[in-house]
């Protein structure tokens, strides 16, 4: 059932790279972060235990993929994978590829910076995300429905 009031029920919550019967993956406009994703799940729930097993399975199955995909494609130092909820509690995996000379890097996203955010860098990867979403798709096309 959907909350009127949460905006991950409103809309997609980013760019839509594709939808299935029970989540979906975004590409964040994160500032600084050009490979940042979210698997959504579509349904508004909270907590991750509030899936099924076979849901809970086959939600990570799709963080599993888009991380698999940032790292053929773009390459990062780290994948950082994290489930807040804290300001927007509808249940959604933040799969966030991180570099070096990202402007954080390695502190945490919600950090303070510690840099300047390098936009040669970051158009590099914005430039690979065509391809790597093109090559998620039928993966998460294929994932079994719980």
């Amino acid at each position: 059932m959907a909350d009127v009031a949460c905006p991950l029920c409103a809309g997609d919550g980013g760019a839509l790279v594709w939808r299935g019967a029970h989540l979906r993956v975004i590409r964040a406009q994160e500032a600084g972060f050009p490979a940042f994703y979210r698997v959504v799940w579509n349904a508004h729930v909270a907590e991750f235990s509030d899936l099924s097993a076979a849901e809970r399975a086959h939600c990570m199955d799709a963080v599993t993929l888009v991380e698999q995909a940032l790292r053929e494609h773009v390459a990062p130092a780290k994948v950082n994978i994290a489930a807040l909820g804290n300001m927007v509690p509808h249940l959604h995996w933040h799969v966030i590829a991180r570099f070096a000379w990202d402007s954080h890097f390695p502190a945490p996203v919600w950090a303070a910076a510690q840099r300047p955010s390098p936009a040669a860098q970051e158009d590099t990867v914005r430039a690979l995300l065509p391809a790597l979403e093109a090559a998620l798709r039928p993966r998460l096309a294929a994932l079994p429905l719980p």
